[in-house]
């Protein structure tokens, strides 16, 4: 038979929801078996919980589905994006809830164990019962994920952190039980003195209560908490397909009836007003308007529609009354096509192999053979069985990785509750990792450079004429209008002084408006109309419209009396904090470049005004996936920051994505980072913000391992004293939150 690995392309594809993983592990191991059939290509992320295979024809789905839940896990073919957006978020949302009610159950039934055990004043006759029915239900209820986990890891002969907190927290609370029920524990006046000498013991008097629950508490707390950043994983494609137009006006028989947008069919007439959304992708038929296509093609400037010309679904028609034929509906539509690119970006992305995933990969194995060693050589040097079942239970315990499961949340708490302050919003442990590698950012221009919205930037008056009577005239002619360029030169004459009234106001479709202002007969907009109304225009205002467009910029004539008066430039004005953004990123490493899908002169002229050499203009969404793509093929690793839905798709396909809050929140929902202000220059202190958040989990790893690896020789001697063993552990745990809070003092770049 064909092996997958000799299939040039398996001819077909499917994704399934998989459940019942609980670290990189198990998703490198699901990937394993699925790859071991025959005639199948597969690769399973553990961050967004899915596994996209393709496969033969002689397979079947439901095969796949059986491997998977072989191996000990589950799999399902999840519902359609629309079903999706609608049912989806209930299933996360009850995950998380119980998650945190045990939790919170177990923090309460914790606290007075470990402080009972702690304060020897307070070891009344009888409180290690008290400690046991407390603790009973913390290892047994609380620690249940990890025992579960465990043990679904030991049929497939596997081991995980999972399998090393289950057997820490098993082994201290059945040797507890040992102690109380069988040895001198369970007398009563019984107390546990707080010493930190090292001295040998047999054990028969020591509970290890404290350090059962206070280990699943921590490692659910780290659990929750990663949970939590998971949640909002299809929350992109939701927010994506909640863009388009919910119902529509459709012509039928002469008569406009309004039906859901679901209803609508490929043929059918509908009307779009002024302000309205596209009901889906369509040909215009009737009449002409200004249509917002900013969110597909990131074009800062309205395209002009008439008869015979397309228009896409859930663009805003900002002008006069269309009337559409639909040609594309449903999953055909560029809208839904974007919703599978950022799908299929988000799925592509390497499996998340945490930190501690990678390293408690070699340091379980260690540990478990350790402890069986301790067993061993204690029971064959016939020092007995009590004394050899202490050394290899004080093994596991000094070896559970207590500070490790704090390692990560609570330096991730610290980072991202100090970003929350500065306007930064990171998703997940698995988004700084990225940020230290990074090399290349690709900056989107509208809206990310630049503000995204038109404004006047100049006056260009003709020669012997007055600048503020040319933008008082045209300014109060465009004030008529709703155009976005028009908005922009009234808004910028409105800011210089009070306007005149307006008569006769006509609107020349796609050219510009005429009307009557201060009993002068007024014409605003492109060289051509100037032309047809026969108004005279002369060199130098002709030369001033060509350097206005060299420069980027959207030159808009005004003249009266039979002559053109001057020129008023308009442009997607640069933010005052681009430039030196700019080059503060190339002080963090890493070379600027502008993509956009704007034209190649307005780019060229943004890029010149901030500092960047490297342009890519005239890009539709997916080509910005591919570009993304292409830089990646080149061996750099891409950061991505920009605010619209054209850049969800490449933001989720970055090795690191930044989305401005101030966009839309499919981006936002898409990327790793949210900019909440805005503004560039928080990049920079994202990037910066994320790497000391890295150092500080990297640096808490460390030492939240070497306590442990310190002691286990201790342990393993038979000399390590409980008490000292619950001080070591937490100790390494405050250590690891002090280290983490150093993050409160991040400052801002500037």
């Amino acid at each position: 038979m064909t092996s997958a690995k000799s299939l040039p392309v398996a001819p077909n594809l499917i994704e399934l929801a998989i459940g019942g993983m609980t670290c990189a592990s198990c998703a490198a191991r699901i990937e394993k078996k699925l790859n071991r059939m025959d005639g199948v290509e597969a690769t399973v992320n553990y961050a967004t919980e899915k596994a996209t295979v393709r496969f033969a024809e002689e397979v079947s789905p439901a095969d796949l589905i059986a491997t998977v839940e072989k191996t000990g896990y589950t799999a399902v073919v999840p519902p359609p994006p629309t079903q999706a957006a609608a049912g989806a978020p209930a299933e996360p949302v009850d995950e998380l809830r119980g998650l945190r009610t045990r939790l919170w159950v177990s923090v309460v039934l914790t606290v007075p164990v470990i402080v009972l055990a702690m304060v020897p004043a307070w070891q009344f006759d009888y409180w290690q019962w008290l400690s046991l029915t407390l603790a009973a239900p913390v290892v047994v209820y609380g620690g249940l994920p990890f025992h579960r986990a465990a043990w679904i890891n030991l049929r497939h002969g596997a081991a995980t952190m999972d399998t090393l907190v289950s057997l820490g927290t098993l082994a201290a609370f059945g040797w507890s039980l040992w102690a109380l029920f069988l040895g001198d524990a369970g007398m009563p006046g019984m107390t546990h003195p707080f010493r930190f000498d090292i001295a040998r013991t047999d054990g028969a008097g020591n509970i290890y209560l404290e350090a059962a629950a206070g280990v699943t508490v921590f490692i659910l707390a780290g659990r929750f908490f990663e949970a939590r950043s998971k949640r909002t994983a299809g929350a992109a494609l939701r927010a994506l397909l909640e863009l388009g137009a919910k119902d529509v006006a459709v012509l039928r028989g002469g008569q406009e009836a309004r039906i859901p947008v679901d209803q609508l069919v490929a043929g059918d007439r509908f009307v779009v007003r002024p302000g309205e959304k596209v009901a889906t992708d369509g040909v215009v038929e009737e009449g002409t308007s200004a249509v917002d296509a900013s969110m597909l093609t990131g074009e800062s400037v309205p395209v002009e529609v008439g008869p015979g010309d397309s228009v896409v679904g859930a663009t805003v028609n900002a002008g006069g009354r269309l009337v559409v034929r639909a040609t594309r509906v449903g999953g055909d539509t560029q809208l839904a096509q974007m919703a599978r690119l950022v799908e299929q970006a988000q799925t592509g992305k390497a499996a998340v192999q945490r930190l501690a995933d990678r390293i408690s990969g070699v340091f379980v194995p260690i540990v478990i053979a350790l402890a069986a060693g301790t067993l061993g050589w204690w029971l064959g040097t016939g020092s007995g069985t009590t004394a050899a079942f202490t050394a290899a239970v004080a093994v596991l315990i000094i070896a559970c990785p207590c500070a490790l499961g704090l390692a990560t949340p609570t330096a991730l708490l610290v980072g991202t509750g100090r970003g929350a302050q500065l306007g930064i919003l990171i998703k997940g442990p698995e988004v700084l990792e990225s940020t230290r590698q990074v090399d290349t950012v690709v900056l989107d221009k509208t809206g990310t450079v630049t503000t995204g919205k038109m404004t006047l930037v100049d006056v260009l008056p003709a020669e012997g004429e007055d600048a503020a009577d040319l933008l008082r005239l045209a300014g109060a002619l465009e004030g008529a209008s709703e155009h976005p360029i028009a908005r922009a030169v009234a808004d910028g004459a409105a800011a210089a002084g009070p306007l005149p009234a307006v008569t006769g106001f006509a609107n020349a479709q796609g050219l510009g408006v005429t009307g009557t202002v201060d009993g002068r007969a007024v014409v605003v907009g492109r060289l051509r109309l100037l032309g047809e109304r026969g108004l005279d225009v002369p060199e130098e205002v002709v030369r001033a419209v060509t350097a206005a467009e060299a420069a980027g910029r959207t030159a808009v004539l005004a003249g009266w009396d039979g002559r053109a008066r001057g020129v008023l430039a308009v442009a997607d004005a640069v933010k005052p904090t681009s430039r030196a953004a700019v080059a503060r990123l190339r002080e963090l490493g890493l070379t600027p470049v502008l993509l956009t899908g704007d034209n190649a002169t307005v780019a060229k002229a943004v890029a010149a005004e901030v500092g960047i050499d490297e342009v890519i203009a005239e890009v539709l969404p997916a080509d910005k996936v591919a570009v993304v793509e292409r830089l990646q093929g080149e061996g750099r690793t891409v950061a991505m920051v920009g605010d619209g839905i054209n850049d969800a798709a490449a933001l989720a396909r970055a090795d690191l994505g930044l989305a401005m809050g101030t966009g839309t929140d499919v981006a936002i929902e898409a990327s790793d980072l949210t900019l909440v202000r805005g503004d560039l220059t928080a990049a920079v202190d994202a990037i910066r913000l994320s790497r000391r958040t890295l150092a500080i989990i990297k640096g808490n790893l460390f030492w939240a391992f070497a306590y442990n690896v310190a002691a286990l020789p201790l342990a393993a001697a038979g000399l390590l004293n409980p008490m000292l063993a619950g001080a070591a552990m937490a100790f390494s745990s405050v250590f690891v939150v002090a280290n983490s809070l150093r993050l409160r003092r991040f400052r801002p770049v500037g």
